[in-house]
């Protein structure tokens, strides 16, 4: 059984995870865009993606760690 008092962090969870998708997603067309007119710069267009990328996603991760400790602490414990 599920707890009613979660389910705000759920609806947060169920839009957070597909909304970081398409932002990749749109980074990477780009980055497939700028390489396409500018084919010698494509390998620091690719670091600099993957360092972009990379922080993104570390963020989000970090964030949604925060979020369940809060959201799983016992503050009379």
């Amino acid at each position: 059984m599920i707890s009613p008092d979660l389910l705000p962090l759920a609806v947060a969870l169920l839009i957070a995870i597909p909304a970081l998708g398409s932002c990749i997603g749109i980074a990477t067309s780009k980055l497939l865009e700028a390489s396409a007119r500018q084919p010698e710069l494509a390998s620091r267009l690719q670091t600099q993606f993957f360092l972009g990328v990379g922080v993104t996603d570390g963020a989000f991760i970090i964030a949604t760690g925060i979020a369940m400790w809060f959201a799983t602490a016992n503050p009379f414990g």
